[in-house]
């Protein structure tokens, strides 16, 4: 981890004033266990005046969506402020007389997981400020491959900023450098940025989390799963909420029992207050034995449509902003094959890769 390379960003955070943004996955690890950065900070007398907290929250127990309100840590008293809800960017004067701002953020390398978006704010709030940004760097445990459609710039939202791939294969301080170089930032402007980098990492490695990156993503099973099984949050299918199993198992009531032989029953818990057919017995697949992926796997979301008694409905209004366009749901609609589908990404991956290959820190 980049956090754990203490002697390579301790002595410049010394007498400045410094933000994190944080959440349950920003920790030093440490061989009798781990210890959050802030803790370990404060230990070191570096002055934290903030925390920013991103989607989920600081401490990483709100659902998704959710709104996460601004409030004191009960553990350190520093004041947290939310970058989530209708406070997405720091203001000005939230960074006044802040001279750093830390960020240190375990992603899962898809699109549409919302930390890299909460990352492009931060950059820009912070080149606007004149306030430098650290990334402390981690590994992407979906390094290991590149897939998906382009996002569309009509199709930009908070689950899905820049033009890439929904699979990007970026570490996030590689992302973070790739913000900058592409002056994706609101007026083309560039924030100072500093990374932190990873000792001995390649992204072939595989990366088991030792903490959930957010309450819905409980194992790897899940993270590896994510990158395909999150398309359903745009449909009538839920993929998991409400259960143990979250983005390992989908299913649906409109969905054909006699083709889906496994079935479930979302119910309110602690990740889902609210799950997508709640207390309805759900027909569809159970993928916790699946083999790792390395590639999107469209045909789960294909046969799910295909054998739905709700196609007029199986589409909602959130689909096509995890897709990045429209044109994946019109060809779902029409019939390709997934390998139909894939055929049409071809071009915009390879131009990705080359435009890609120039913000690389690891092999």
């Amino acid at each position: 981890m980049g956090a754990n390379q203490t002697q390579n960003y301790i002595p410049f955070l010394k007498n400045k004033n410094i933000a994190v943004v944080g959440n349950q996955t920003s920790v030093i690890f440490k061989e009798s266990g781990y210890i959050h950065l802030v803790d370990s900070l404060l230990k070191r007398e570096i002055k934290i005046k903030k925390v920013f907290a991103p989607e989920h929250g600081f401490r990483g127990k709100a659902d998704a969506g959710e709104i996460v309100k601004d409030g004191i840590d009960q553990i350190t008293g520093l004041p947290i402020v939310s970058l989530y809800g209708n406070h997405k960017k720091p203001k000005a004067d939230d960074l006044k007389e802040i001279d750093v701002i830390v960020f240190d953020i375990q992603d899962v390398g898809a699109r549409f997981y919302t930390y890299i978006s909460s990352l492009h704010y931060i950059m820009e709030a912070a080149a606007e400020n004149d306030v430098i940004v650290l990334v402390l760097d981690r590994p992407n445990p979906n390094g290991h491959y590149i897939d998906g459609p382009i996002l569309e710039k009509e199709y930009q939202s908070f689950v899905g900023m820049h033009p890439v791939p929904i699979v990007h294969g970026l570490t996030i301080g590689e992302y973070a450098k790739m913000i900058n170089g592409e002056k994706w930032l609101k007026n083309d402007i560039q924030a100072d940025l500093e990374v932190i980098k990873i000792k001995n990492y390649n992204r072939e490695m595989n990366y088991n989390l030792p903490i959930k990156p957010s309450p819905n993503l409980p194992n790897d099973q899940a993270i590896n799963l994510y990158t395909s099984l999150c398309f359903f949050e745009g449909t009538n299918v839920n993929a998991g909420r409400g259960t143990n199993q979250q983005f390992q198992i989908f299913g649906s009531p409109f969905l054909n029992h006699n083709h889906f032989d496994y079935s479930y029953t979302p119910v309110s818990n602690p990740g889902a207050k609210y799950p997508k057919h709640e207390n309805e017995v759900c027909y569809g697949k159970d993928l916790t034995q699946h083999k790792n992926l390395s590639q999107i796997n469209l045909e789960w979301l294909i046969e799910a449509y295909k054998n739905t008694s709700d196609q007029n409905d199986f589409f909602n209004d959130f689909f096509n902003k995890l897709a990045g366009n429209k044109t994946l749901q019109e060809q779902i609609k029409t019939g390709l094959s997934a390998e139909e589908v894939k055929a049409t990404w071809k071009e915009g991956l390879e131009n990705y890769k080359k435009m890609r290959a120039q913000y690389l820190l690891y092999d």
